[in-house]
C-alpha cells in the first residue's frame, strides 16, 4: 500500500465527519454567509456587490460539495451554479 492510498484510509473517517457536520450546518451557515455579504456590501455602499454576490455564491457552493448535497461526493469540480 503506498503513502497516499494510506494517508487516504486514515483520512476516510474524518471526510466522512466533516460532510455529516457541513450537512447538518448548511442552513446556518448559508445564513452567515447572507449576513456577512449584506454587511460588507453596506459597508462599500454597494460598490462591490457583484462579486461579494458571486463570492457567496461560490461559498455555498463550496459548502454543499463538502456535504455532499448535490451527489458529486466531492469528485472533481463542479462549475457553481448560474446567478
Amino acid at each position: 500500500m503506498g503513502l497516499l492510498d494510506s494517508l487516504k484510509a486514515k483520512l476516510a473517517p474524518a471526510k466522512d465527519k466533516v460532510s455529516d457536520l457541513a450537512h447538518q450546518a448548511g442552513p446556518k451557515i448559508d445564513h452567515g454567509l447572507d449576513k456577512a455579504a449584506k454587511l460588507v456590501d453596506e459597508k462599500t455602499k454597494g460598490k462591490y456587490s457583484d462579486k461579494i454576490e458571486s463570492g457567496t455564491g461560490k461559498a455555498k457552493h463550496a459548502v454543499d460539495r463538502i456535504a455532499h448535497k448535490d451527489g458529486t461526493k466531492g469528485e472533481g469540480p463542479t462549475p457553481p451554479p448560474a446567478a
